[in-house]
């Protein structure tokens, strides 16, 4: 097969995990990565486009991650939900006091930018294609989530010296 990006099984296997990372790292949820994860291939097999090369499929897939993980937070019933019953257990999280937790703890808006240009290795032109945002504002929240970050490890820091 000359043009593997046009098939949504090679899609699935080649990006999903991409595309579950990123919806992750939007949601900070397992469920709801799983979920956007589902949506964005259900999107593909509908919409069907015709990809000029991979390097567009992996764009139009994120693209599609991004907006789906924005509209799971628009969501009606999202603004109804209570916490866990201390009879359910939720799934266990990141290491405590480690980088991903501190990266989960941004706010939505850092930790795309963050994921996308740290674990997926994308430029940020790339990022602003991505999240529809200016390679300006990605460049800023990229700033600002480093600045956050390194304010928490040092204070983290500083607890585990005892000053």
């Amino acid at each position: 097969m000359e043009e593997p990006w046009k098939e949504p099984d090679w899609l699935a296997r080649q990006y999903g995990p991409a595309v579950y990372r990123l919806a992750f790292a939007r949601t900070g949820s397992r469920a709801d990565g799983e979920d956007v994860m589902q949506e964005v291939f259900v999107r593909l097999l509908k919409a069907k486009p015709d990809f000029a090369d991979e390097e567009h499929a992996k764009a139009w897939l994120l693209r599609v991650a991004a907006n789906c993980a924005n509209d799971l937070f628009r969501a009606p019933w999202r603004r109804r939900e209570e916490p866990l019953s201390e009879t359910i257990s939720a799934p266990e999280g990141p290491e405590p006091g480690g980088m991903v937790e501190a990266v989960l703890a941004l706010p939505p808006k850092y930790r795309a930018a963050v994921h996308l240009y740290y674990y997926e290795e994308l430029s940020v032109a790339e990022i602003a294609r991505i999240l529809g945002k200016s390679e300006g504002a990605v460049k800023s929240r990229l700033f600002r989530a480093r600045a956050l970050l390194r304010e928490w490890m040092e204070e983290d820091e500083d607890v585990s010296h005892g000053v």
